[in-house]
């Protein structure tokens, strides 16, 4: 069963993404994502300058999922767009060598996070220069103190680094949203004003655990961010809550860790799916276990096609 989809003119083999933070600092990790079955790979989030983030303990499993606080280390832009390059250079080669055909092609969506618009624009152009296919914009991070969801809950600010970007690049520009407000609805609206060619709905859960012998917060930034199967509900009716109201692509992520779970996201209204915790869970080819999942269940319910079924729930 042919899964390709098409995000806002970016041309995915199948609609299930690696989502940022996972396996995604160096080009070598990126190649091996797109070995193993990833649509399309997303790079860490990377800002102007180096950031070593939190220090530890910044990941503590809990019994529904993960917490983080890793805030938000990365090598900064200007030691990036090697990675960039080598990533592209080896995924061409691994499809070139599995004897995909001349059009096959495994996008690199670079994520972003600046302090403002400004900060945004210079990172767009950089990346775009750099040869990513696309950017996320992340404006939603609940862990880095000026950065992330102090943006992404303004409806105000969230337009204008969305405007920055599109102004500064010419490639797709997808916009990542907090669930950590009381409606997403108008943060996506403000996105899509902002020229956004689409949203990603959702990052991480603000959340904190407490080690009760002690009474002391477990993670060293105290809160950070929930992610894993219990934040899939919460997921799922943030990109339901969207898409009954605006007509933007949408790329559903938070707890997907089968086919099955895809397939709610796109039921609510998703074009396509980011997985990031489940590789923990399942491995890192969950993106090809994945994929399988989703063309079997197809299948089995006599649908030919992804379109059949993305946004049915909306309508019943």
């Amino acid at each position: 069963m042919n899964l390709s989809v098409n995000v806002a003119g970016l041309k995915l083999r199948n609609p299930v993404i690696s989502a940022s933070g996972i396996l995604d600092e160096t080009g070598d990790s990126m190649v091996a994502l797109a070995r193993v079955g990833a649509g399309a790979v997303v790079t860490k989030s990377i800002g102007l300058k180096a950031r070593e983030g939190h220090k530890n303990p910044t990941v503590v499993e809990l019994e529904h999922g993960v917490l983080n606080a890793m805030g938000l280390p990365n090598p900064g832009i200007d030691d990036y767009g090697e990675e960039i390059r080598a990533a592209k250079e080896g995924i061409t080669r691994m499809l070139k060598g599995a004897g995909a055909g001349s059009g096959a092609h495994v996008p690199i969506i670079a994520s972003i996070f600046g302090a403002d618009a400004q900060e945004f624009a210079v990172l767009a152009k950089r990346m775009q220069e750099y040869g990513a296919d696309a950017l996320e914009l992340n404006v939603s991070c609940p862990h880095a103190k000026g950065y992330g969801a102090q943006i992404g809950t303004d409806p105000v600010l969230v337009s204008e680094v969305t405007k920055a970007a599109k102004s500064a690049a010419r490639i797709p520009v997808f916009v990542k949203l907090t669930p950590n407000v009381n409606n997403i609805v108008p943060i996506a609206g403000a996105a899509a004003d902002g020229g956004a060619d689409g949203v990603v709905a959702i990052n991480t859960v603000k959340a904190m655990t407490i080690d009760i012998e002690t009474g002391m917060p477990i993670l060293g930034n105290r809160t950070g961010g929930y992610s894993g199967p219990a934040v899939k509900p919460i997921g799922v009716r943030c990109v339901y809550d969207i898409a009954k109201e605006l007509k933007i692509p949408i790329i559903g992520v938070g707890g997907i860790m089968t086919g099955k779970d895809a397939i709610e996201y796109i039921m609510a209204g998703a074009s396509a799916v980011q997985i990031g915790s489940a590789i923990y869970y399942r491995g890192n080819d969950v993106f090809r276990k994945a994929a399988k999942e989703i063309g079997n269940w197809l299948t089995a319910h006599r649908y030919e096609s992804l379109d059949e079924i993305r946004g049915i729930a909306l309508r019943r």
